[in-house]
């Protein structure tokens, strides 16, 4: 098989610590769409360049240099032999398997069919030509076609300066009947030496929890069906060398940016080594296109890299690229669920705003239960009117009041959820997505989704948050999201309506950003029932949970970090004993596992004494120190063998600064602990290491069968060279089980 193979190169010189550059190769074989021949990552072209020849040689299309030259022969001027392709062997087709883009039976794939199609209920088999391509530095475009099937294919394979490979494909329907679309997932291809596999599960209070299996022959899917990707989505399906971790192995993680229903997937056959891709996940019929329409897949993002923190840090970048505002510090928050829950009144909410703003609170949110009739979960979703009976003033006395305390104001909302007792909902019934005209989906929650795919309704919701955004000044909107979306038909098309659904939400969060500057909005989900590239360009902060016991924590917000970066990731101090698991911790445990994320409280404060106040206080007054230290740092997790500790970092960028965590999750194996690690250091440096905020603050957190200190545990620390952490690591103290401490770091 001869071929044309290109180049991309990620585009700038912001290389990894071992200045290497990501590089993808396209290869081009007739009648064939393109495929992923290699992706690597790569060393500038000559040794000893510099940092601008690299930049010139990284900024330019190339012909592929892993790949062997042209052949001299006249007719083969511009093409190679493909050093890859297999031979043909019996009982198989006549054409070896060698998965594109995008594999169908027409190319002798006989896995799944990543094109899914029909017409008139009958399935369509396209076998799709590429008629142009292009290539520019770091992006490679080409369109394909099948005139028989009424078939266009475009696809835009890009890498980011961060690293971070895009793909996007559309599909345009150009024959004269209608065509419709059941799947479109492109794939990428694996090396040989890859063979584990680890995504997340989870549920409610326990989300993003990894779980890894060997990557066998055959499909492994994680699917979502609940419109949204769900508490056990997910998040990352990587793919990777055996017994890979965040520090070592070489692995690919892949990600659909969407907010519907979706899959991601990992195939193996037995003539590959596998794929991995993912896309989204229509129901029958929902996707059809007329004449000349375009459906144009979610974007798939695919991260090389040798451990999980270097490919996470290319999503953390990506997704940092969206929010400008992330670069201004991230406002300590409180939000008022769990000091009050539905027993708001506009006392206790301006006495809650004046204790707040007096220990350093920047943002103030009221949580469900301000609209009219809103007293419990069971009614008034949809009546986004301020509830006279308890705010006489509206909220205008309160808004103002917090606005005057120097804070930010912000307001809940679930403009996607309906209550069947509610206003809106009797005056307007076919505005929520049934089955059919004869009944409603399950419940959840005593509520049901008003359909967004209905313009009024879409309208009627947009101009309520808009009005009261205006109204109020409000600065924060945590947009919640508190059930599943299961058989959901608009009444407005009888179609299913998850697509439309999400593309509508997509469109009411991104007018309401343009049309009010600075307005941020979190995503919530019954906690992160919603956490996607998709939601993520569009929202600065999620809600990773809606436990925050801080020994759940650590994992969920491990699991969290490896899309999304931390100072996105809302980390709250709450209540002890924990209102989800009853369980008993300290302060300094529960500030200190929040303390690398956005930092919020959820508790009522107003039970505190002022000693109370003042503890909670000083560890506001700490994060404050460290985000200016570390506005956005990169996140590090270390590789333990001891199951019972966790070991989480913040490196600033210029690995000048770093604050870890060391949490002791249960009780460990080892006594006292083995030598602790810390990854991302400066190997080159030498470091100030202290208990961050003295000594004291830890007091409670160690273990009550330490018969001596440690030498070096003193407010003024110790030195040691950076080799000496990354590599081999020093002593902490010996915790009781479910305590941590913080450390700080500064290079010196």
């Amino acid at each position: 098989m001869r071929m044309n193979a290109v180049s991309i190169t990620q585009p700038t010189a912001r290389e990894a610590e071992d200045g290497r550059f990501v590089r993808l190769t396209v290869g081009l074989c007739e009648g064939r769409l393109p495929h992923i021949a290699a992706i690597t990552t790569v060393a500038p072209h000559s040794s000893g360049a510099g940092a601008s020849d690299a930049q010139e040689h990284l900024g330019t299309g190339t012909r592929a240099t892993d790949f062997p030259a042209p052949s001299d022969t006249p007719d083969d001027a511009d093409t190679m032999i493909d050093p890859q392709f297999p031979q043909t062997l019996d009982a198989g087709l006549s054409i070896s398997e060698f998965p594109t883009i995008l594999p169908t039976q027409a190319e002798g794939w006989t896995g799944t069919p990543a094109i899914q199609i029909s017409r008139d209920g009958r399935t369509v088999f396209p076998k799709l030509t590429v008629v142009s391509s292009s290539d520019a530095g770091s992006a490679f475009t080409f369109e394909a076609r099948d005139e028989l099937a009424g078939l266009t294919l475009d696809g835009t394979l890009t890498i980011g300066p961060e690293g971070l490979i895009r793909i996007d494909t559309a599909l345009t329907n150009t024959a004269e009947s209608a065509l419709t679309v059941s799947r479109l997932t492109p794939v990428v291809p694996l090396p040989p030496q890859i063979d584990e596999i680890e995504t997340c599960t989870g549920h409610h209070l326990r989300e993003r929890a990894l779980q890894r299996q060997p990557l066998t022959e055959g499909l492994f899917a994680k699917n979502s069906w609940m419109g949204r990707p769900d508490f056990n989505s997910a998040t990352l399906l990587t793919a990777g060398e055996r017994g890979f971790g965040f520090e070592h192995g070489l692995v690919f993680c892949a990600h659909v940016a969407f907010s519907g229903n979706s899959t991601v997937f990992a195939e193996r056959t037995p003539y590959t080594h596998g794929v991995i891709g993912g896309g989204e996940l229509p129901y029958e019929g929902e996707l059809t296109l007329k004449t000349g329409e375009t459906y144009h897949a979610p974007r798939l993002l695919v991260s090389v890299g040798h451990g999980l923190n270097e490919a996470s840090a290319r999503f953390h970048a990506y997704l940092r690229s969206f929010h400008p505002e992330l670069a201004k510090p991230r406002p300590v928050t409180l939000n008022t669920w769990e000091a009050m829950y539905f027993g708001q009144s506009e006392e206790k909410v301006l006495a809650l705003a004046n204790r707040a703003a007096s220990i350093g609170v920047e943002r103030f949110v009221i949580d469900d239960g301000w609209f009219t009739g809103r007293r419990d979960d069971t009614k008034g979703l949809g009546d986004w009117q301020v509830d006279a009976d308890v705010w006489p003033h509206g909220l205008t006395r309160v808004a103002n009041h917090v606005h005057e305390l120097g804070m930010e104001f912000g307001l809940w909302f679930e403009p996607e959820m309906i209550s069947p007792d509610s206003h809106v909902a009797r005056e307007h019934p076919e505005w929520m997505l049934a089955p059919n005209a004869g009944r409603l989906p399950v419940e959840a929650r005593s509520q049901q989704v008003i359909d967004l795919t209905n313009p009024q309704a879409a309208r009627y919701v947009e101009d309520c948050i808009d009005t009261l955004v205006e109204q109020y000044h409000i600065d924060y909107i945590k947009w919640d999201h508190n059930r599943f979306l299961t058989e959901p038909v608009s009444p407005a098309s009888g179609l299913p309506a998850v697509h439309g659904q999400t593309e509508a939400f997509y469109g009411i969060v991104d007018r309401l950003r343009e049309r009010h500057p600075g307005l941020e909005i979190e995503s919530c989900s019954s906690g992160g029932g919603r956490i996607d590239a998709g939601v993520l360009t569009r929202c600065s902060r999620v809600w990773a949970s809606d436990c925050t016991d801080p020994i759940e924590r650590a994992d969920i917000q491990r699991g969290t970090s490896l899309l999304v970066p931390p100072e996105m990731i809302g980390e709250h101090i709450s209540e002890s004993p924990n209102h989800a698991t009853k369980r008993t911790t300290t302060l300094t445990t529960r500030a200190a596992t929040a303390f690398f994320g956005h930092l919020g409280i959820e508790w009522n404060i107003m039970k505190l004494d002022d000693t109370g106040l003042g503890r909670l206080k000083r560890w506001i007054d700490l994060y404050k120190a460290r985000r200016t230290a570390i506005p956005q740092g990169g996140a590090m997790h270390a590789d333990c063998p001891d199951p019972a500790v966790r070991v989480d970092g913040l490196v600033s960028p210029d690995r000048s600064h770093a604050v870890f965590r060391f949490a002791a999750v249960a009780t460990s194996r080892e006594y006292p602990y083995g030598l602790v690690r810390f990854p991302g250091l400066d190997e080159s440096a030498t470091y100030r290491i202290r208990p961050l905020g003295g000594t004291s603050l830890y007091d409670d957190e160690l273990s009550p069968a330490c018969r001596t200190r440690l030498d070096w545990w003193s407010d003024e620390g110790i030195t040691a060279d950076g080799a000496l952490l990354t590599q081999w690591g020093i002593r902490l103290p010996q915790l009781a089980p479910e305590h941590c401490l913080l450390l700080e770091f500064e290079r010196i």
